[in-house]
């Protein structure tokens, strides 16, 4: 497949503010169980404000891939059947739930904020699941074809939010660094955990897809000589990334030092000698790291319409 910039920034980003609302929920749900100093409602209130802008960021760059975005709210129309429906009904009742919470610490009500918190925490769950569930749930693209998809989308969103609610918490809230960074660690190592599963299973794929089905031809022998196109058309240019298997390489071993050691190894650093730079370096390491890691997730994909449209006579 041949990646979207906005798609890529679409899914990276309200990933983030999703697992940085869950972080802000999680430190508050865990603040009673630890000998902590009292921590101001301003930390979750303003940490809702950035979680809240980053899902308001993705949902921006989402409107880069409509055709018709005056139209886009159509596309809700189908959420019986459809999961991008799903999601679309769903991204802005999360961000209202985001915007409740951070009002209420803002009002300084305490008991009602993590209720509304927990209430949160399961739409972005589930959020998280349509998301990957729209990619998970086309069967001819094998690589995505997995449950592994859906989990990798929410561990690595999880990830990135739990990074930068320690680089967060580092300048405003220094008692919760260690428990934040702690989390955000056993986090990444899960979702490398994952996401080295899903490579490993990739590599060991066979493909279904031949030149005969994908033309509808039976004959055991056939010769491509064209493409079909003499100046392109959209099944080349929206299938088919046209870069080499070298440069998937690259990309691929990219984005697993970015997004899984390099911010380890700054967490791990930021917690030791309290940091608060190192920690904020991590989660911009981790995000460009995403931003590849995405790229490479749309362009692995093999759609069988390339087996006849990327070879040119």
């Amino acid at each position: 497949m041949n990646p979207a910039i906005s798609v890529i920034l679409f899914t990276t980003l309200i990933g983030a503010g999703q697992g940085l609302f869950v972080a802000l929920v999680a430190a508050e749900a865990l603040l009673p169980l630890r000998p902590l100093p009292t921590v101001s409602g301003a930390f979750f209130a303003f940490g809702s404000l950035l979680a809240l802008l980053l899902l308001g960021l993705g949902l921006l760059a989402s409107c880069f891939h409509l055709g018709r975005p005056e139209r886009g709210w159509r596309a809700a129309s189908m959420w019986r059947t459809s999961w991008l429906s799903r999601e679309i009904i769903l991204l802005p009742l999360t961000m209202s739930l985001v915007a409740g919470y951070g009002l209420v610490h803002h009002l300084a009500d305490g008991n009602a904020s993590l209720t509304l918190g927990v209430i949160g925490v399961l739409a972005s769950i589930v959020l998280f699941i349509c998301t990957g569930m729209i990619y998970a749930c086309i069967r001819f693209l094998q690589e995505w074809a997995s449950p592994l998809t859906v989990i990798n989308h929410t561990l690595l969103g999880c990830a990135s939010g739990f990074t930068l609610a320690a680089g967060y918490a580092a300048w405003t809230a220094p008692s919760l660094v260690e428990l934040l960074a702690s989390c955000a660690i056993a986090v990444t190592l899960a979702a490398f955990a994952t996401r080295s599963a899903s490579l490993s299973r990739n590599a060991r794929l066979r493909q279904k897809s031949t030149l005969q089905s994908a033309i509808g031809v039976r004959h055991p022998q056939i010769i491509q000589n064209a493409q079909g196109f003499m100046g392109g058309s959209f099944n080349t240019r929206e299938f088919f990334h046209g870069r080499s298997a070298a440069y998937l390489r690259s990309v691929k071993w990219v984005f697993l030092v970015l997004t899984f050691p390099v911010p380890l190894l700054l967490l791990s650093v930021g917690l030791i000698n309290n940091l608060p730079l190192a920690l904020a370096a991590a989660f911009v390491t981790q995000y460009v790291g995403l931003l590849a890691e995405r790229w490479f997730f749309f362009a692995q994909a093999n759609h069988p319409q390339n087996l006849y449209y990327q070879t040119v006579g």
